[in-house]
């Protein structure tokens, strides 16, 4: 499916803000295990959370959706149990890391699969410590396919991150809850901590402290969870296409409601705001133990920075998207430490790189990030053109939404994957004023 973007667009309005992909996952998985009768409201219902929810309903979770698109957990009599076929995981990193620490700790005997993309991306950074957990895991290379055996992990586990990943750390989490393991997680930085806020919200006993830059996760090996029906805040990586349509567009502002603000996400918007982007914070307030607010966007004059060093895992999905911004922004904006992109749903520092000589914006790409010149102007082309999204859905959504600033309409190739993460996202940029044709 390729989509081509409008001309001479204006963004405003007021829409809500689609439900947290990852955020989704994680209420699935510890639902499931808990396995007491839960609602959850706000899912995301992409193909990525809902690859999650048919691998779990393969090993016999047991979830159901509503016409309402409410999601239903039930309590079962047999708790999970092992399957012949593989659980296909899609499209979806998350699903596949954090499926295997709770299979892991569960101890099941099963195998695992997904798309190209997905069989392409390196798996042995979870792999390694669920093995020296005790997991019986063999993989082709720390690739898919991955297969589990049943084996009883470690009493007691302690594992410090060679490199800052929320994933890794939620996956050794999920095993260590799953397995009755005792588990102590050290990070370089604090990265995203759902999976910790999840927990609590449930009644895990689960502690977080700091010394120095590091941060020290602790889960207790005894927990009883309880269940509670759980609302899922809004995406801030979804947010952050619509953010950056109403900065670098002509709008007339646009109301954003029900985004999700964890401290560990909201750096995007401090990216943003060091860049001189008008975007004010209101109503905030918790929701199932995540923070969450309102935002307003005005278009504003943004201008180039550098991004490097701590904030960068907590922008790294973002960063695409934040280049953009930079190509519609005065003077030079630098990314650094951004070596993770390589090895995403594509490369994608090169994918943004290719976008951008299509396009005629000056740039450097380096091993870790890249330089772009940016420019407030209009992009003048001189005829209609195409460019790839790589089978990525954040570049897709990223050169869709930079056609707001191009003075012919482009068409982004191969946009099917858009629904792994932002399944309305043309209704809801139709309905703030941006037309796409298929």
């Amino acid at each position: 499916m390729n989509l081509t973007t409008s001309i001479n667009s204006q963004i405003f309005g007021t829409v809500q803000c689609p439900g947290d992909k990852s955020i989704s996952q994680r209420a699935l998985m510890i639902g499931a295990l808990i396995n007491q009768e839960m609602t959850i409201d706000g899912f995301l219902h992409g193909e990525d959370p809902l690859s999650t929810m048919n691998a779990l309903n393969q090993i016999g979770a047991g979830i159901s959706v509503d016409e309402n698109g409410l999601v239903h957990l039930c309590k079962r009599k047999n708790i999970f149990q092992s399957c012949d076929e593989p659980l296909d995981l899609g499209n979806s990193g998350t699903g596949l890391r954090l499926m295997l620490g709770l299979t892991s700790g569960i101890g099941l005997n099963l195998s695992f699969c997904g798309d190209d993309s997905l069989s392409s991306r390196p798996m042995s950074r979870v792999i390694n410590p669920l093995t020296e957990m005790g997991a019986s895991i063999e993989s082709s290379n720390g690739k898919l396919p991955i297969s589990i055996l049943p084996t009883s992990l470690k009493k007691q586990y302690t594992y410090e991150l060679p490199v800052a990943s929320a994933q890794v750390k939620s996956s050794i989490l999920l095993a260590g809850l799953a397995s009755g393991t005792g588990v102590e997680i050290i990070e370089p930085i604090q990265t995203r901590d759902h999976t910790e806020r999840m927990l609590r919200n449930f009644g895990a006993n689960i502690e977080i402290a700091s010394e120095g830059s590091k941060n020290i996760i602790q889960l207790a090996p005894s927990n009883n969870l309880s269940a509670k029906n759980y609302t899922v805040v809004g995406d801030i990586s979804s947010a952050a296409f619509l953010i950056v349509a109403a900065l670098i567009s002509n709008s007339q502002g646009l109301e954003i409601k029900n985004v999700g603000m964890n401290p560990s996400r909201v750096g995007v918007l401090l990216a943003l705001q060091k860049m001189g982007a008008d975007i004010k914070v209101r109503n905030q307030r918790l929701e199932s133990g995540e923070p969450c607010a309102d935002l307003k966007i005005t278009q504003s004059i943004l201008k180039g920075v550098e991004l490097s060093g701590d904030i960068i895992p907590n922008i790294i999905d973002e960063i695409p998207i934040i280049s953009i911004a930079a190509a519609f922004a005065e003077g030079e904006t630098v990314i650094r430490d951004a070596a993770e992109l390589r090895v995403k749903e594509s490369d994608r520092l090169k994918a943004v790189s290719d976008g951008f000589s299509r396009l005629g914006v000056a740039h450097e790409n380096f091993e870790d990030g890249m330089s772009i010149m940016g420019s407030p102007n209009t992009l003048l082309i001189e005829q209609p053109i195409s460019i790839e999204s790589h089978e990525d859905h954040r570049i897709a959504m990223s050169f869709l939404i930079a056609g707001l600033r191009c003075s012919k309409p482009i068409t982004v190739k191969d946009c099917k994957n858009i629904f792994t993460s932002f399944p309305d996202f043309i209704e809801l940029i139709s309905s703030i004023g941006y037309k796409l044709e298929k």
